[in-house]
């Protein structure tokens, strides 16, 4: 078996030797050496096939040793001060909120447990940007004129200038993150008072005075003061991988230094990517699924603080194991650089007397569940069932009072080794860092919730459980403060304010804080890169072909061309996108070395350093976290970039729904290309991949503009649009746009229809009866016909096959019906609203010259056309046909016909739609 060992030593001699002469080797030739000779027996006993390797988990006591922690660099004193009084107007704000209303939640316990994590943060390590600090003749970073050029040098990077780290914030933390924002002046006690009260605060109804705060992160609520959506578990992890990998990216393409100045060698200015999420949330697949893309790429700008408390909403984490092991060996495996940070100073001495490893071998067999029960109970409980286990462990405890073993600190409630940690992470090269820090839940709220399985719901105290957290930190707060749950601010010359911001002003400012300062990006006019599309003239081609010759003649625009990002999961080849391996190459942060099999083809494989396409293997979640990193870029970095993510749209909103919906919630800007769209335009694929609902999902996202554009014309004025909506107006909007892999004749796009194909629908053309064979205008029947994407060719052979039998059709292309629902909604808010000029929808003014039933069809669900239903003309017969239930594998015509979108599905309405019309 690996790793067996023999339970007695046959030869306790041998082994001292070898002992003595290992510790010997380490002490006069020093770590490297010993390493070295230990990487030579591992060898060794792979080559004599021995079945074993070195543990990935090792003794449950801190990585760093406390002869290797530096000189703590700042007033520990002030710290835990200040730190206090985080707790406490954090505490004050929920409970506050929940005597008013009684319903409006929040959380206590979790930011009691990372408080000290995030200050050791704020006061020495989180950078926010500072760019008015360049030097004198110095360049700007990014100065390049609007666009810049793929040969662009990265700038250099003034004295004391630093472009900011970028810091995803545990969530359920955020009452602390608001409690420092007050003591820094950037919120105001009566924001304090409107937790969780957004539309009843007065700047909600009033345009003035306190704003509500968001319950978590979330930029699209307080644009100016959360940059990272982190509330929905998993999703800030991922994303924080990429956003790291996306720093590389902009440095190796010469489009932005995120290294920062080299002083000696060493990168002084350097932007890292800290997170400090929980223990529970590494269980999300999100959370993990990137590890090893982080390890691959070396990204030591990366710096993970897992914050341990062991408990979930309901239980502990891992009540009958222990997480912190289970973790490290997860990232170890992955090839993380990891730190254990799991007590604090206290226990140094305790550390230090056991000679016979006692604690070691007591903490081996302690589990999670047991370490909860322990944070819960007093250091008379600690002393009996914990220090009481054997002689050893007793004779450790004594001289200690019951108030000191219940005083002894976990490892992330200590800002001496939090600070070794933080430094030890920021030092480290060659690896992303992840600091394991063990705290309680609920620290320092005694009674009142400290470690119990109730904890993590704790919003409201009583007199006594506010007395004691008040007596517990310290604070400079009468009875009656106490009682009224009154916030605290020190006056602005005391020590503890002068050093709060003299640290922050040391680090470039305060944050969170989200900018969206970038320059213009300038785009080219439509005819220079799309006018194939716009006069097709019958050419036969996809509209997914379309769009990638489209996005080719875009990256060729000196201004716009290196701004594109091209991201793909794994399917460019499938999209028709392997001409740009050659044009723009893959990106990979090593180059290329090898020589591709396919090397003398003209589409062969290209990787390089300043490749432009990301290609994120076969992962939608890491595809759509890569896409919101660039999506964002304009916010993060002041650089606007333009992410083009095409993927099977099947696999996008129905998979990595929450992703998107994070994205829109961080302000996201760019395109989602939903290809191989519809269910029935795929074909052979069946049930898993044929695409009925995205454009359902979509419509949920309020500034998610989705589109369904059946020819490659309305396709390109609906990407030439989004782009100067994103790049000139600078709006926070997302497009998502499908696209169809069936090759059909592309009518050029009708003169003067543009602005009809933004807002959702156009007439495409009028079918009238045939005279020759008997029909005139006077006796023929009139039908409306609506379609979009593929479908919208259906409804082109059922208004001819009409015609043939004397009814007059006009078709209409609809390129969005949630467009179109949404300016209906719009028009029937503001009538509600007392409004006398509402206005009519969209919709009802194109419809409203044609005559006789509608009839709506396309390749998704009913549901999707069912949309705009309320905002037709009203007196008229609307019938909708759309691809309810699961996708079937077999041909096109027999999927249409199947589930009754085809031609003849269609006129069949239209002849029921017009014997019910009379």
């Amino acid at each position: 078996m690996p790793n067996e060992s023999l339970t007695i030593d046959p030869d306790p001699q041998e082994t001292a030797e070898w002992r003595e002469a290992f510790l010997a080797l380490a002490a006069s030739q020093g770590p490297a050496r010993a390493r070295q000779m230990l990487d030579e027996l591992a060898r060794l006993a792979r080559a004599g096939r021995i079945g074993w390797q070195p543990e990935l988990s090792t003794p449950y006591f801190n990585t760093i040793a406390v002869d290797a922690q530096p000189v703590f660099p700042g007033d520990l004193a002030i710290e835990e001060r200040l730190g206090s009084l985080m707790r406490w107007n954090a505490l004050a704000m929920v409970v506050r909120a929940n005597q008013a209303y009684g319903e409006l939640g929040g959380h206590i316990a979790s930011y009691a447990s990372a408080a000290d994590l995030f200050e050791v943060g704020f006061n020495h390590f989180f950078h926010a940007r500072n760019d008015s600090a360049a030097a004198p003749g110095r360049p700007e970073q990014g100065s390049a004129p609007a666009g810049g050029s793929a040969a662009h040098e990265v700038a250099s990077v003034g004295a004391n200038r630093h472009r900011g780290d970028l810091v995803f914030f545990q969530p359920h933390s955020s009452p602390g993150v608001y409690a420092r924002a007050y003591l820094e002046g950037r919120l105001a006690e009566q924001d304090l008072m409107h937790f969780r009260q957004e539309l009843t605060a007065p700047a909600a109804q009033t345009g003035q005075g306190a704003r509500g705060l968001t319950s978590y992160p979330h930029p699209y609520l307080m644009p100016d003061f959360w940059q990272f959506p982190t509330g929905s578990m998993g999703i800030g992890p991922i994303s924080s991988i990429y956003h790291a990998r996306f720093m590389r990216y902009l440095t190796h393409r010469k489009l932005l230094n995120c290294e920062g100045r080299k002083e000696n060698g060493i990168h002084v200015d350097k932007r890292r990517v800290w997170g400090v999420f929980g223990d529970g949330e590494m269980d999300e697949p999100e959370s993990m699924s990137a590890l090893t893309l982080a390890a691959r790429e070396r990204l030591d700008n990366l710096v993970w603080v897992v914050n341990c408390n062991l408990q979930r909403l309901d239980g502990p984490v891992r009540g009958n194991g222990r997480i912190i092991d289970e973790l490290e060996k997860l990232f170890a495996g992955a090839g993380w650089n990891v730190i254990k940070l799991v007590w604090g100073s206290d226990w140094d001495g305790l550390f230090a007397r056991d000679t016979t490893g006692a604690l070691t071998r007591a903490f081996a067999h302690t589990v999670d569940g047991q370490m909860q029960t322990f944070a819960a109970k007093d250091g008379r409980f600690n002393r009996d069932n914990f220090f009481g286990q054997n002689e050893e462990l007793a004779r450790l405890a004594q001289g200690l009072t019951d108030e000191q073993i219940d005083r002894l600190k976990r490892g992330g409630h200590d800002l001496v080794k939090i600070h070794a940690a933080y430094a030890a992470a920021a030092a480290h090269t060659g690896q992303p860092t992840v600091i394991l820090a063990h705290t309680k839940k609920g620290y320092g709220m005694g009674s009142g919730g400290q470690g119990k399985m109730t904890t993590h719901s704790q919003k409201k105290f009583d007199e006594t459980d506010l007395i004691e957290f008040r007596n517990r930190f310290n604070l400079p707060l009468s009875d009656e403060q106490v009682t009224s749950l009154s916030f605290y601010k020190p006056a602005a010359d005391s020590p503890e304010m002068q050093y709060m911001h003299e640290h922050r002003q040391r680090l470039g400012g305060y944050l969170p804080k989200r900018e969206t300062a970038c320059d213009v990006v300038p785009v080219p006019a439509i005819d220079s890169y799309a006018a194939f599309a716009l006069a097709a003239n019958g050419k036969e081609m996809s509209t997914t072909m379309a769009f990638v010759r489209l996005l080719g003649g875009l990256l060729k625009d000196k201004a716009l061309g290196p701004r594109i990002v091209p991201i793909v999961a794994d399917e460019a080849r499938t999209f028709g996108m392997a001409n740009l391996f050659k044009q723009i190459g893959i990106y990979s942060s090593v180059g290329q070395r090898y020589a591709p099999e396919d090397i003398g083809s003209v589409l062969s494989y290209r990787e390089a350093l300043d490749g432009q396409i990301l290609e994120e293997g076969i992962s939608e979640a890491g595809a759509i976290a890569s896409w919101t990193a660039a999506a964002t870029s304009y916010s993060v970095h002041a650089l606007a970039m333009l992410p083009f993510y095409i993927y099977y749209s099947m696999f996008g909103f129905q998979r990595v729904g929450d992703a998107i919906w994070a994205a829109a919630d961080q302000r996201a800007r760019g395109f989602l290309l939903g290809a191989t769209s519809g269910r029935t335009t795929l074909g052979g694929e069946g049930l898993q991949h044929q695409d009925g609902t995205s454009h359902l999902v979509a419509a949920t996202i309020p500034n998610c503009r989705a589109y369904d554009p059946a020819f490659a014309g309305e396709m390109a004025v609906i990407i030439d649009h989004g782009m100067r909506e994103m790049l000139v107006e600078q709006k926070d909007v997302f497009y998502y746009v499908t696209l169809m892999n069936e090759n059909y004749a592309q009518p050029s796009l009708p003169a003067g229809v543009a602005a009809e194909v933004i807002r959702g629908c156009y007439k495409f053309n009028s079918y009238l009866p045939i005279p020759d064979n008997g029909y005139s205008a006077k006796t023929s029947k009139n039908v409306a016909l609506l379609g979009s994407g593929a479908i919208l060719t259906e409804v082109v052979k059922a208004a001819q096959l009409l015609a043939a039998q004397g009814i007059a059709a006009e078709v209409f292309s609809v390129t969005s019906w949630s467009e179109l629902a949404r300016d209906g909604q719009a028009c029937e808010q503001r009538a509600l609203a007392g409004d006398p000029a509402p206005g009519q929808p969209f919709i009802a003014q194109q419809l409203q010259a044609s005559q006789g039933p509608m009839i709506a069809a396309t390749d998704y669900v009913r549901a999707v056309p069912e949309g705009i239903r309320a905002f037709v003309p009203a007196g008229r017969r609307y019938l909708t046909l759309g691809t309810d239930g699961f996708g079937r594998s077999d041909t096109r015509a027999a999927l249409r016909e199947h589930f009754g979108v085809d031609a003849q599905s269609i006129v069949r309405a239209a002849l029921h739609a017009l014997a019910r019309h009379g």
